[in-house]
């Protein structure tokens, strides 16, 4: 029991249990929509910063530019995006939100931010402010780990000790 209380305890175990509760209820919940989580992805991504690039959403959703591609061509399809060549370089496809995706894109952020009010819920004022810096802390210092360090970063110096 004490090992399993550690597991339920563990802050890697807490931040990808809680990701993946969140994605799975909202997943249910848009799913009358007719989206799937990588389209409502970049809906949500073109909502926040319309015009981007075909390779900048690739990044930013972590896949690689034939999925992209592949998934841009059936929401071009289905009417929720719009592909326009860069005016500075024309091998550049620039992605837009369609006038039917801006009231989708709309309900996706209404959805969030319920779905985000729920989980806060009990979590008010300084203690949800204290809460959000302090994630906003640790994610800058992810940030600055390099991926391609091979000695774990600061922290593996103190394993000596």
């Amino acid at each position: 029991m004490p090992e399993e209380q550690e597991i339920e305890r563990a802050f890697g175990f807490l931040v990808t249990d809680i990701a993946r509760m969140l994605r799975a209820i909202f997943d249910r919940r848009v799913r009358t929509m007719g989206l799937t989580r990588a389209q409502w992805s970049v809906l949500a991504h073109l909502y926040r910063m319309d015009g981007l690039s075909q390779s900048d959403l690739a990044k930013l959703l972590e896949v690689e530019r034939p999925t992209i591609g592949r998934l841009l061509d059936r929401m071009e399809a289905s009417g929720w995006i719009s592909r326009s060549p860069d005016p500075k370089d024309r091998r550049v496809k620039r992605v837009h939100l369609t006038a039917k995706a801006r009231p989708a894109a709309q309900d996706l952020r209404a959805i969030a931010a319920a779905l985000r009010e729920e989980a806060l819920v009990g979590i008010e004022g300084e203690t949800r402010e204290h809460l959000i810096n302090q994630l906003l802390a640790i994610k800058a210092n992810i940030l600055k780990i390099s991926p391609a360090d091979p000695s774990g970063g600061p922290s593996s110096a103190r394993k000596g000790h």
